[in-house]
């Protein structure tokens, strides 16, 4: 038998309000052997209605005004709490919802801590154990099923314990299930901060670790270098507007007519030469001679290294009031006879042979230019700046990027690091491979799929957010799009998104809508309290108002893998284990001891 602490004096809807006996107010109680823990703030008792026990949370409470005077003379006060029905309990187990109701003068009991672990701790799921209630200090257990079987979110301000949550959480999930995974699930880590490269989450011998950099020449000679794309993959319009930022109204037909052309031709070992005789010949007798495509010629001639045309460029003048090119003393007319004397001899020896894709790309972008120009497709000033973006890029592209058909067989975990990466590749690059796994998993999965994969992005505000100024509003939208088509028709395929971010509010409204289980630290934040408050449907206003005073570690768990909001400290994993991203020690580094070791 329970204990009992009080009885039901009013019912105003579902606000239950108890008068509580003078015991309950102690903190632990013992009896029967059992633990019980005392009536107050989110604690939980049981109203006996019936053959069935009525579980309430404890949400205030207060001192009755009127006093009451006992028999020796000192006045009492009457201790009331107010309730509210969470769910019930009947043969079957907790159920959570209000289905039944109490009435005045039922009676109200303590919970032992094993009633409470039945109404959290969901044993059929299996034992994926990350922390313990924080009240309650009960080990409790998530849902495995559902959790990983849609997407989650984990925010917390810096130094809340953000990352330790999403370390603990994949860390007990590989401990519990990684030997059945293989060639059954992949998990995909976008790691912003080279946090998870060494021991993290899971032995190296289940990770592919790919450790990419701008700031040296990649080794030859590893293949975890440089991440690898196939040559169809490369060579297809939504790849290259995403490497590129190519705008959707005129950069982009540009781009699918230079791998159009690519495609169709490519191919052929001399149809690359042939384009390059072709177009400098219509650029020489065009009937009305446009002056940028001079410039475009010097720069494939200077691309292919050949120098007998780069000096023959250098003697070509544009005369304007004429519009035709000069070549030493001939002007070449629209007839074709003093090209093919003084200039074909030179550019007809040309025999080009470019291996390297991003030569190609390179090349025949700068070619199809010259060819719109002269027909009157484009304007140069729409054209040029993604040339910039083109040549510009490919500097960095070249180092983190090998275009090759035959790509490294990836473990079940992969995790690509991007700590030495400069900034415009830590905005493209988690887009291509988002795009990368998300494409091939979903042309190649069943339906139902046989397969997942967990695409894991840490600070995921630096590729998610709406608030960005430093780049275009088409380009802003097409980044997000990419993500909030993945997070809206994933599941279908078996595709799920956990995304970490220390400002929530930064981050589209359109994903955040769509997670399904939430992790929420420390936020102090109004706008990140205000999006929490909006977007979060199972969060109670009691669990609300603690968000902003969570201790270290501390998260607010809740979803639709979870019956109830919870309360729970996470476990905090060993040093070997834990994210590289602790704060500095200032007090050691500063000691005398490593002022002497420095």
């Amino acid at each position: 038998m329970s204990i009992l602490v009080g009885n039901v004096i009013a019912v105003h809807g579902t606000k239950i309000v108890l008068k509580i006996d003078e015991q309950s107010s102690k903190e632990t109680l013992f009896h029967g052997g059992e633990k019980y823990k005392g009536v107050s703030i989110r604690e939980y008792v049981s109203i006996q209605r019936g053959f069935r026990d009525i579980i309430c949370m404890v949400e205030g409470e207060y001192l009755d005004e009127t006093r009451v005077d006992s028999s020796n003379g000192r006045p009492t006060f009457i201790r009331k709490v107010e309730a509210r029905p969470i769910g019930f309990i009947d043969q079957t187990g907790f159920v959570q919802g209000i289905k039944y109701l109490p009435m005045i003068r039922d009676q109200a009991y303590l919970l032992t801590e094993e009633k409470i672990r039945s109404i959290f701790d969901r044993r059929s799921h299996g034992d994926l154990r990350i922390g313990r209630m924080l009240k309650e200090e009960i080990p409790v257990g998530l849902p495995w099923r559902k959790l990983f079987n849609g997407h989650i979110g984990i925010f917390g301000n810096t130094g809340s314990g953000k990352s330790n949550t999403l370390a603990k959480l994949f860390s007990a999930l590989f401990e519990l299930k990684l030997p059945v995974m293989a060639d059954k699930s992949r998990f995909i880590v976008l790691d912003f901060n080279g946090e998870y490269g060494d021991e993290q989450l899971a032995a190296s011998e289940h990770k592919t670790v790919y450790r990419l950099s701008t700031q040296v020449n990649p080794d030859p000679n590893d293949p975890r270098a440089r991440f690898h794309l196939a040559l169809s993959e490369f060579w297809e319009l939504e790849t290259m507007s995403l490497l590129f930022q190519a705008t959707s109204n005129t950069q982009r037909p540009f781009l699918n007519r230079v791998i159009t052309g690519k495609i169709r031709f490519g191919a052929n070992p001399n149809s690359l030469t042939s384009f390059i005789k072709a177009k400098f010949r219509q650029s020489f007798c065009a009937g009305e001679v446009k002056p940028a495509t001079l410039d475009l010629m010097r720069g494939v001639a200077k691309m292919l290294g050949n120098q007998a045309i780069v000096d023959l460029l250098a003697n070509v003048t544009y005369y304007r009031n004429l519009g035709r090119f000069k070549y030493g003393n001939s002007f070449i007319d629209p007839n074709g006879v003093q090209y093919d004397d003084s200039i074909a001899p030179i550019v007809d020896a040309l025999d080009v042979v470019i291996d390297d894709e991003f030569d190609q790309l390179l090349i025949r972008a700068n070619l199809q230019l010259i060819s719109d120009l002269n027909s009157g497709y484009v304007q140069f000033d729409h054209i040029q700046p993604l040339l910039k973006r083109v040549e510009s890029s490919i500097t960095s592209l070249r180092k983190i990027l090998v275009i090759a058909e035959a790509a490294p067989q990836e473990r079940t975990i992969t995790v690509v690091s991007m700590r030495r990466c400069n900034n415009e590749i830590k905005k493209v690059l988690p887009l291509l491979l988002a795009k990368h796994y998300y494409t091939s998993h979903r042309a190649s999965v069943s339906n139902p799929p046989d397969r997942t994969i967990h695409l894991i992005i840490d600070e995921a505000h630096n590729i998610l957010s709406e608030q960005s100024s430093r780049e275009s509003e088409t380009w802003k939208d097409y980044r997000l799009e990419q993500f909030e088509e993945i997070i809206k028709e994933g599941r279908k395929f078996g595709v799920f998104i956990t995304i970490a971010s220390q400002r929530p509010a930064d981050i589209s409204p359109t994903i955040v809508s769509q997670l399904h289980n939430f992790f929420i630290h420390r936020l102090v934040n109004d706008r990140d309290l205000y999006l929490v408050d909006n977007t979060i449907s199972t969060l109670d206003s009691l669990s609300r108002g603690l968000i902003p005073g969570l201790s270290q570690g501390c998260c607010v768990v809740t979803g639709t893998a979870f019956q109830l909001p919870m309360i729970i400290q996470v476990d905090r994993l060993p040093s070997e284990k834990q994210p590289a991203s602790e704060d500095v020690d200032l007090e050691r580094l500063w000691s005398p001891a490593a002022a002497v070791d420095g």
